[in-house]
């Protein structure tokens, strides 16, 4: 019995002195990973509401909107999470996304449905703590009645596309900034 203790106490002993040697030999092979090698992981991150810098929601939603990323890069591969501080009355017509989306209420309430057309009344309100997850490819609308935030966890790249086209207010910017203004009209009768 004692020789068996012996053995696995020595043994032990081997595999602790081993351990701190492997684990140095990883770190090593990590530092010289190729590209393909998972990244190291992220260090922690504190933000408080007053450390929060809000901007324009980009232009494929519809204007008024305000967004902050928090987290990560959602025009990139990888998980992001950002906020999206919407105003009174504001509706973001149907359409869906490539990805997941898990949508978390901070504040207000935020109305959810889903289908092709914007059906007011069989939306579901979802209330500030409210949380909905939504699977990629799946058509939904949403409104705002009151000022709402609302928290976006999903995998980038983030996209919006929108059922009927003519909805995308991008494609919409893009038009407009494509036709000639008045001025343009004017200077090419002048000439």
């Amino acid at each position: 019995m004692r020789k068996q203790i012996s053995v696995i106490a020595a043994a032990v002993g081997a595999a602790l002195i081993a351990l701190p040697a492997a684990w140095a030999a990883d770190k090593a092979a990590a530092k010289g990973a190729d590209k393909g090698a998972a990244p190291a992981p992220a260090m922690a991150m504190y933000m408080n509401p007053s450390e929060i810098k809000w901007g324009d929601a980009p232009p494929v939603l519809p204007k008024g909107a305000k967004m902050a990323v928090l987290s990560g890069d959602p025009g990139k591969a990888g998980p992001f999470v950002a906020r999206l501080q919407v105003p009174a009355s504001y509706k973001i017509p149907p359409h869906y996304h490539s990805t997941d989306e898990d949508l978390t209420v901070i504040s207000g309430s935020f109305h959810l449905g889903e289908g092709d057309k914007m059906e007011t009344k069989g939306a579901h309100e979802m209330k500030a703590g409210g949380f909905h997850h939504l699977p990629a490819k799946t058509h939904h609308y949403a409104f705002a009645k009151g000022a709402s935030v609302v928290q976006i966890n999903a995998m980038g790249p983030f996209d919006i596309v929108y059922i009927d086209p003519k909805d995308d207010p991008s494609k919409a910017a893009d038009a407009k900034a494509a036709a000639p203004g008045k001025a343009d009209t004017k200077d090419a009768k002048k000439k």
